[in-house]
């Protein structure tokens, strides 16, 4: 029969729980992990032979269930299909710091798959599925040099709280994802409000104790319950013909490097040594023994890879003769492409992002149908790395895990200095389209972003800039790279990506190649990429100082007008006849929300007017004492009906008609008129009571009032009617007014 076994640990104030031995017997390990009432369940699993390829090949997938938090997928298969942006987001956020700890030899495909079981809507998924994950990965067969422990931390108040719920992060500074080993930190992702370097360094250090009982839990559970791991046998290689192509090669590409500091340049020439190398080791002969041409390549590569770091840790120079701190040259316009709300273009050295805005009404944020709390977005970023942009050709077949990684990355950056709803109720879209890649990107589509936002003259708090850092290591040696290109990036063992404005960082992303990074060399890339932002900061407001006072004449004008929430109908109207209406007659497009705000979109300023008043006369509330100008709707022997406001109308008694004596009421008005009237009286039940009277004779409400004859008399006159046209009405007539909501009638 199964047993389950029980592993217990704290993560700040809560206990956590792992789980394993009930499911998934035949997964190399399985776990799962329960904070609150969220459950993660992970598998890792290894596949028994290997695989012909020159990488290891490692998946890691997160299925996320809306079975979970007790819901039905919205799609129209009513089924989970292809995965959410989060879903991949929390997939690549596990992938990150378990990578870095498989030998690099492995090739043995291994797959770790992640699902969610239960979401209770308080406690996050994304941090337990690094550590279920990683707790798998640790009992089972797999070798791997494990374990990982994650954390987020929040700053709230002040202070730093570990594990925050949904609810908390709503006032935290700081959202902060960690995973790492007991000795170093792996992982890195981070969003922030301007959180200053040494706070952030902070952050760190504390994140990285509170992951150390997850650590020694996870070891724990390997000894009492993992099973023996499978032996990696390393690939055996012919180390004399590694020697002798080594010895052959390097002097050769040491020279390259030192002449050619150009891209292209340094690429054409160590090709065409490549060529050679090759050349020189084909047999003439058809006969003769075949030379291994894979370790042919795969060495030549491997000296490209030493002396690039060489030179870099020793020399102090990069492949393109910068130095460590050095920023590639910079450039930064605005407004290329016409028509659209805002255009932005940011290039560093060879690597050029166009980052394009539309701006949509409040009805265009997008809808969420995920685990997440959150149930909409206003500001998306999208981010699109085309194969031109590298000089290659390959298949379009929509966003990759990358580029979904690099959107969310700049969205992070960015989302701390957007407006607020209330001030810039605008719905957000920018896009950035790489134009062409030598190395960070991602930071790149940040300036870019911001620079397009500026132009389309969205009220940004501060302009957002970022910088990639890399690291090159040699045993106790070092080198921090400012502004990385795409060789380094590609031969180093850190992509450390910083965005921020002046006063501090809204966004932090890091991927290492090696089992761990210390606090100090943090702290230095940090304060590093600080320097080199404020460069960049420097060439941005140079580009455009401040966001245009003006929108773009082709983006909707959006006016938001605030009602009772009681008055939501009468704006709506019968089946939605009043709204529509207006939409159609207007051109304009209206979005109403649950507390009454109501935001109108039009292409002009006229028709986005108009909408207002209209919609204000719709909502407005009869005034005693207020003289209204209003059409007559209704006539009757003993008065007219008259709306003074949209849906709303009163009774004029015939007395109240005119200064003089009036015989027959058809003799002063008819259907359609319009009159100056006051309102004299408004009954609890509704009714109103008007008075042309009072306007020609100048009087008070008082003194309408006090003369309203009509009004007063309990009987006698005009007895026919009542003041309710809609059928019955009150014993002589003239006593009560008409109720003024007539069923939220569209305008007129």
């Amino acid at each position: 029969m199964n047993q389950s076994h029980l592993f217990k640990a704290f993560l700040g104030n809560r206990e956590v729980v792992f789980e394993t031995g009930l499911l998934a017997q035949q997964a190399g390990g399985a776990v799962t992990l329960r904070d609150g009432d969220t459950m993660v369940f992970a598998t890792a699993t290894m596949a028994r032979t290997t695989r012909d390829i020159d990488f290891f090949p490692l998946s890691v997938d997160y299925e996320e269930k809306l079975y979970a938090a007790g819901r039905l997928p919205g799609n129209w298969f009513r089924r989970e299909g292809r995965p959410t942006e989060q879903a991949i987001l929390i997939a690549r956020l596990t992938d990150r710091p378990l990578r870095p700890l498989f030998n690099k030899e492995m090739r043995n495909e291994v797959q770790v798959v992640i699902s969610s079981l239960a979401h209770d809507g308080e406690h996050q998924i994304d941090i337990l599925a690094v550590k279920a994950a990683s707790a798998a990965l640790m009992i089972s067969n797999i070798p791997w040099e494990g374990p990982v422990g994650a954390v987020r931390v929040g700053l709230i108040d002040g202070k730093f709280v570990i594990n925050p719920t949904h609810p908390q992060m709503a006032d935290s500074t700081l959202n902060l994802r960690l995973a790492g080993t007991a000795d170093a930190i792996l992982m890195v992702e981070c969003g922030a409000e301007e959180v200053d370097e040494a706070t952030m360094v902070e952050a760190l250090k504390v994140g990285h104790q509170a992951i150390q009982p997850i650590i020694a839990l996870q070891l724990e559970m390997q000894k009492a319950i993992g099973k023996p791991k499978t032996e990696f046998i390393p690939p055996v290689y012919d180390m004399a013909f590694r020697e002798e192509v080594t010895e052959r090669v390097t002097e050769r590409v040491r020279e390259i490097l030192h002449k050619h500091f150009d891209k292209d340049e340094r690429n054409a020439s160590l090709e065409d040594l490549r060529q050679q190398i090759v050349a020189e080791y084909t047999p003439e002969d058809e006969e003769a023994e075949a030379v291994d041409m894979a370790t042919v390549h795969k060495v030549f590569d491997d000296v490209i890879k030493s002396q690039i770091r060489q030179q870099i840790i020793h020399e102090g120079v990069r492949p393109d003769g910068r130095t460590t701190t050095q920023i590639r040259p910079l450039f930064a316009t605005t407004g290329l492409v016409p028509r659209a709300h805002g255009t932005g273009l940011f290039q560093r050295g060879e690597t050029q992002v166009l980052s394009i805005v539309t701006l949509g009404t409040p009805r265009d944020a997008q809808e969420m149908d995920g685990l997440e709390p959150t149930r909409e977005k206003r500001y998306l970023h999208h981010y699109n790395f085309p194969p031109y942009s590298t000089g290659e050709t390959s298949m379009l077949r929509g966003p990759k895990r990358r580029e979904i990684g690099h959107g969310a990355l700049a969205e992070n950056a960015l989302l701390p200095v957007l407006p607020e709803k209330e001030e810039f109720p605008y719905t957000v879209r920018v896009v950035s389209e790489v134009m062409s890649s030598n190395g960070s990107t991602s930071m790149a589509s940040v300036c870019g972003s911001t620079l397009s936002l500026m132009d389309a003259g969205v009220p940004i708090k501060a302009p957002v800039a970022g910088i990639a850092m890399g690291l090159i290591t040699d045993d106790d040696k070092y080198a921090i790279l400012t502004d990385i290109q795409g060789l380094e990036d590609h031969f180093g063992d850190m992509d450390f990506k910083v965005a921020g404005t002046a006063r501090g960082i809204t966004a932090l992303q890091m991927d290492i190649k090696i089992k761990g990074l210390s606090s100090d060399i943090m702290m230095q890339a940090l304060d590093q990429a600080r320097v080199a932002r404020l460069q960049i900061l420097d060439v941005i407001s140079q580009a455009l100082p401040a966001p245009r006072p003006q929108l773009s004449p082709y983006a909707p004008r959006i006016v938001t007008v605030k009602i009772s929430p009681e008055k939501i109908g009468a704006v709506i109207g019968k089946g939605g006849e009043t709204v529509r209406g207006l939409q159609d007659e207007l051109g304009i497009r209206v979005d109403i929300e649950e507390d009454g705000t109501i935001y109108i979109a039009a292409v002009n300023g006229p028709a986005a007017d108009e909408a207002v008043a209209r919609i204000l006369a719709l909502t407005e509330s009869v005034e005693l004492g207020r003289i209204y100008t209003g059409k007559v709707v209704r006539v009757e022997p003993f008065g007219a009906f008259v709306e003074i406001l949209p849906g709303q109308d009163g009774l004029v008694h015939i007395s109240q008609l005119d200064t003089m004596h009036v015989q027959d009421i058809n003799d002063v008005v008819r259907v359609g008129d319009e009159l100056m009237v006051m309102v004299t009286n408004i009954e609890p039940g509704g009714k109103v009571r008007l008075s042309r009277q009072a306007v020609l004779e100048g009087w008070t409400v008082e003194e309408a009032r006090e003369r309203d004859g009509g009004g007063r008399r309990s009987g006698g006159g005009d007895r026919r009617g009542g003041g309710d046209r809609r059928g019955g009405g009150d014993r002589g007539g003239d006593r009560g007014g008409y109720r003024g909501d007539r069923g939220r009638r569209p305008p007129r």
